[in-house]
């Protein structure tokens, strides 16, 4: 028997639905919004860190599908694993039995963090850290779970009790016991262990929302105060790990940070195929799986999946090979320092910080009359508004895609592919440096598109 399936010639038929279809039958906010802000684009194809449309035109990812696209897309030495992968034909997900290719990327993972003993595949970042609350609950034998103001840690139920963002979290309850903290606030953390139930602190190394690093010594204090008072330390990785931030991992720029578990995701998949993972220390997955009775306590259905693992194992390589993180870490600098320099240029550009290729650009209330005027109809209207106007043109007039790094943020959140060079840091800084031009010439093309964002923000009020 035989199916007369034709994927290309699927997408040849029915391709220029994809905005109705979307419409029709998935997220009907989503072509709404992209219509909204310009972003309606039809992409054709893509390769490394450039999108292209059917007339050939190239487009810079400066957003990696939010940190996913750590090599690029389509980077021949996984493409490759996986035609490989696929063409061995394993007796893949037998559930009844151990394929070597888990335990060779765990193996390979744990490499980079040391301390660190054993892993738990699953299928997302959300997933790797519903894992870390499971684990760390049980481990500790105790329910609540501390975060950090402004986290982002995913939006399953588990780890959306640990989102700093309400409006994510609106309309969702009752979620786990929880309660957030300041990040860096040593002395509210140390409050809340007294209380004798807290199972662990959740954190990112480095803030998705806002681009907000830990300051020096937060980690590690963290971690000892969370010891002394038996509770654990998980570091969310899953945007920051695997070269983002010119380490392997975030935690390592500090010395002495002791996470007792880890969340990856993103990146390890080398954007082909969905993977999460949670390294932990071994005493952990110990008394998780204490017994055979409990063999399958914590599963996930495709988690630890051939296609899954070969990517990963690609990807690992592919950054050894390549020396990915120290790349990361130089262009990021580079990319930083060129940016922080227009700051003195232009009083609408508040501040740049971040680390390595995690980047954020904020703008701020400008002091000359004219601007602060505009700048004030703006706020007024929707925060977050001007970051918005900056993104759009860098698609529209420089055909680059960003994107802001949270709603009502005035940041701009750069997290390209972190194989990007000084060709592409030179493309966006010159791109940058024209809308901002426009901005401060107080007229123009983005301020007409500021008023418009203004009537759309007031009528969906």
């Amino acid at each position: 028997m035989t199916t007369d399936f034709d994927l290309s010639k699927l997408l040849k038929e029915r391709g220029t639905e994809r905005y109705e279809l979307h419409t029709r039958y998935l997220n009907h906010q989503l072509p709404r919004m992209l219509h909204t802000i310009g972003f309606d684009k039809v992409y054709e194809r893509a390769e490394g860190a450039y999108f292209y449309d059917a007339e050939g035109n190239d487009y810079l990812d400066m957003l990696a599908g939010f940190g996913v696209m750590g090599l690029g897309r389509h980077h021949p030495v996984v493409r490759q694993a996986l035609h490989d992968v696929l063409d061995a034909e394993l007796a893949d997900l037998t559930r009844f039995d151990c394929q070597p290719l888990p335990g060779l990327l765990a193996e390979k993972l744990l490499s980079f963090a040391p301390g660190l003993d054993r892993v738990f595949f699953g299928n997302s970042g959300t997933e790797a850290v519903e894992t870390a609350l499971k684990f760390a609950r049980y481990a500790t034998g105790r329910p609540r779970v501390l975060y950090c103001a402004h986290a982002f840690h995913g939006l399953t139920t588990g780890s959306l009790s640990v989102n700093g963002e309400s409006g994510f979290r609106d309309g969702f309850a009752p979620l786990l016991p929880d309660t957030a903290v300041e990040l860096g606030d040593l002395d509210a953390l140390e409050r809340e262990l007294r209380k004798g139930d807290v199972a662990a602190l959740v954190v990112e190394p480095v803030q998705g929302k806002g681009v907000h690093a830990a300051p020096p010594g937060y980690l590690r204090a963290a971690g000892e105060l969370l010891h002394k008072h038996g509770a654990l330390l998980i570091a969310d990785e899953v945007q920051t790990g695997l070269g983002r931030t010119g380490d392997f991992f975030a935690y390592q720029h500090e010395e002495g940070a002791d996470p007792d578990l880890v969340c990856v995701a993103k990146a390890l998949s080398g954007g082909y195929v969905p993977v999460g993972a949670t390294l932990g220390k071994e005493w952990i997955f110990k008394k998780v799986y204490s017994s055979m009775d409990r063999v399958l306590v914590h599963s996930a259905s495709f988690g630890a999946n051939a296609q899954a693992m070969a990517a990963g194992l690609a990807t690992l390589a592919v950054m050894e090979d390549e020396g990915i993180v120290a790349h990361a870490r130089r262009v990021g600098d580079l990319l930083r320092t060129r940016l922080a320099a227009l700051t003195e240029k232009y009083e609408l550009l508040h501040e740049v910080r971040g680390r390595g290729l995690m980047i954020g650009i904020e703008f701020g209330r400008p002091k000359s009359l004219g601007l602060r005027g505009k700048w004030t109809m703006l706020q007024a209207a929707r925060k977050g508004l001007f970051a918005q106007m900056v993104v759009v043109p860098l698609l529209q007039r420089h055909r680059i895609l960003t994107q802001v790094s949270g709603d009502h943020l005035e940041v701009i959140k750069l997290i390209p592919p972190l194989i990007i060079g000084e060709r592409e840091v030179e493309r966006f800084v010159d791109a940058f440096t024209q809308v901002m031009d426009d901005a401060h010439g107080g007229g123009g093309l983005m301020w007409d598109f500021g008023r418009t964002l203004v009537k759309q923000a007031v009528a969906h009020r």
